[in-house]
């Protein structure tokens, strides 16, 4: 473990996590897997051992913890090979709790934030739609001001906890001839008349639920509304960072569980006399993608200790979801060719983790997408600034 990045009490919460995903977590993540339903009881067990609340405030019964704390849990999780129960989980954490901690007021924090950290509700982020894709600001949901409600018609897609979550962040749009400057944000009750999911069936991520989530006159409180009008936009540009750096982190702690899994299979694989770590076609090909991971891992942790200190690291964190995303893929697709046909086989875990890592390169703003931006920023010269400054 790297020193420079985590203390002995980083270590000492890695073992307690680790143990506790050991006791509470894989023994039913096949069936998870295979229902493509997480039991509501182990969202409780996170909440009550802190899980959810690493970023919170004590105020509202976080722990607020440094980000090294986030790093730990988003590792230790890609080792139990579920990318669909991890996703649930840093889903509900990172994306619509990271909301809720930036942007709610105290009335939403106490009525949302706080049962998120406890695990009593669960959360989701509503920005991606069928016609839009990475095109936040094409988005076409709208809230129409209505006395004390906003009315709300539109679609999201690809929405993980969209099925069995209890809220949703929304984004949509109160002013859709004023561009990216007409979008704001919401926070709206799962439940609410007019609110229908229908869930997708995916290549991977299986344990999770995708959805497809439309909105038909919902009616959503005033009071819901997140900050002010227009500021949704600047609220998810700034969230952005961290999903990116999150995917990041998973890639990278993903393809290092399939070369620690791979290594231990090669030393007990024996062809013509021989265990296959000691053929040099395979051991050079192994360091190649050992040398990938660890360029990865230490950039990754170097950007999470800027975001730490507050620095506003739009391009770095970018570069982690593109490079590590990547460097997964390739990693986990030459550790099932280690494995021969038993990395064929459903019974092993690199045919899974295949399937997962796939997503990689597609969920949270495709490569194609993040190319463009990081070329903005190299070449274009373009400047990316916190709100408000």
């Amino acid at each position: 473990m790297n020193s420079m990045y985590f203390t002995e009490e980083h270590q000492l919460f890695r073992e307690s996590l680790r143990e506790f995903l050991k006791k509470e977590v894989v023994p039913h993540i096949d069936k998870w897997e295979e229902t493509g339903t997480i039991d509501r009881f182990i969202w409780k067990k996170f909440g009550e051992m802190g899980y959810f609340g690493l970023a919170t405030a004590e105020a509202h019964d976080g722990l607020g913890l440094d980000l090294f704390y986030t790093v730990i849990l988003l590792e230790e999780l890609q080792r139990i090979n579920s990318g669909g129960f991890a996703a649930a989980i840093w889903a509900h954490v990172y994306l619509a709790m990271t909301h809720l901690n930036k942007n709610a007021n105290e009335s939403q924090k106490s009525a949302y934030l706080v049962p998120s950290v406890h695990g009593e509700k669960i959360g989701c982020l509503g920005v991606t739609e069928p016609f839009g894709g990475s095109d936040v600001a094409g988005m076409r949901t709208t809230a129409e001001r209505d006395g004390d409600f906003y009315i709300v018609n539109g679609s999201k897609t690809f929405i993980t906890n969209g099925v069995y979550g209890d809220y949703i962040i929304l984004a949509a749009k109160t002013d859709p001839k004023a561009g990216n400057k007409g979008i704001s944000l919401f926070i709206v009750d799962r439940h609410s008349e007019g609110v229908s999911a229908n869930k997708l069936n995916k290549l991977g991520w299986r344990a999770s639920d995708t959805a497809e989530l439309a909105f038909d006159n919902v009616k959503v409180p005033a009071e819901n509304l997140m900050g002010e009008e227009g500021k949704g936009f600047t609220f998810i540009m700034e969230a952005f960072a961290l999903e990116r750096l999150v995917m990041g982190i998973n890639a990278h702690a993903r393809a290092e569980y399939a070369l620690e899994y791979a290594m231990q299979y090669m030393s007990e694989r024996e062809a013509f006399g021989k265990t296959i770590d000691q053929y040099q076609a395979l051991r050079h090909r192994y360091v190649d993608l050992y040398a990938d991971v660890e360029i990865c891992r230490q950039y990754n942790y170097a950007v999470v200790a800027k975001l730490d200190k507050g620095e506003y690291a739009v391009k770095e964190a970018t570069i982690s979801k593109l490079k590590s995303t990547k460097v997964a893929d390739e990693v986990i697709y030459n550790c099932l060719q280690f494995l021969g046909g038993y990395g064929y086989i459903e019974d092993y875990p690199m045919a899974r983790m295949l399937r997962d890592s796939r997503l990689g390169p597609i969920g949270g703003g495709t490569s194609e997408i993040l190319k463009e931006i990081v070329a903005k920023i190299v070449i274009d010269k373009k400047e990316y600034r916190p709100p408000n400054k």
